[in-house]
């Protein structure tokens, strides 16, 4: 199976840390060498055209070679970018083969704005119709589970809905698909981070007083308390927890859980 990572905060913040040893599952920890991806949403503020001022803009980076050897992944540890909602994958592949095109997250656009999405899992007989707005590059269930809920959510909605209401379609539509197998996803759209579990996540909220950290994957701490300010409040998703000395909170099977500015919500 796949591993997922998800980072959801109040500020601009990097993922060089979790991303770390994240990447050491593929080929060095554990056995995820069939490509990986990573996508980070990124604003520029409120203007005219984003009046909310959320963030609209992506960097999305991909390989078919496993995350502890490709020199993209090497460029994403030099170069830590900044970012509220980030979305991370490490392939073990069970449907389509080990390509580009078959790389997590996916990325679709929506209402205006782009949404990213990653799985964890593997459905059998899950074949919907799907129209040409929403169809699959790739040979994936993800990549098709996907492309469904997308389709569904424009179905259901006439425009861009607030995070509650998206949150109910959401529950709705993952139940369907989870029925065909295991369906651990996370899905964003730069303003909120979705995390549904069928089997394994789990997940941590840093907030002051912060605290050091120690890797599991990885021989490496950081103390968050001299790089977070009071006010910085980080939630990390997870499909294993990534560190030895945090407190990290398992999903229910079926539940999807939504993250905003860093913090659980309740919807």
């Amino acid at each position: 199976m796949c591993q997922l990572l998800g980072m959801n905060c109040n500020t601009p913040t990097d993922v060089t840390f979790s991303f770390r040893g994240f990447a050491q599952r593929a080929g060095v920890t554990d056995h995820h060498e069939d490509g990986w991806g990573i996508g980070f949403f990124e604003g520029q503020g409120t203007n005219a055209d984003n009046p909310q001022g959320d963030d609209r803009g992506l960097r999305h980076f991909i390989d078919h070679l496993p995350a502890s050897q490709s020199p993209v992944a090497e460029l994403i540890g030099r170069y830590p970018i900044k970012s509220r909602n980030v979305i991370a994958h490490i392939r073990k592949a069970t449907q389509g083969v080990v390509a580009l095109e078959n790389c997590h997250p996916f990325v679709r656009e929506l209402w205006g704005r782009y949404w990213m999405f990653a799985h964890n899992g593997d459905l059998k007989n899950f074949a919907p119709r799907l129209h040409a707005s929403f169809k699959p590059v790739g040979s994936t269930d993800s990549e098709r589970a996907f492309c469904w809920i997308m389709q569904e959510l424009a179905k259901s909605h006439a425009a861009m809905p607030s995070i509650a209401e998206l949150s109910i379609t959401l529950r709705e539509l993952a139940a369907q698909v989870a029925s065909h197998g295991t369906f651990n996803f996370l899905l964003s759209n730069g303003q909120a981070l979705w995390a549904h579990a069928s089997t394994h996540l789990c997940f941590v909220e840093r907030r002051h007083p912060f605290t050091h950290a120690s890797l599991s994957d990885e021989d490496l701490s950081v103390n968050f308390a001299e790089l977070a300010a009071s006010t910085d409040r980080v939630a990390v998703v997870v499909t294993a927890a990534l560190t030895r000395n945090e407190n990290w909170t398992a999903f229910a099977p079926g539940e999807l859980k939504v993250f905003e500015s860093g913090a659980l919500t309740a919807w």
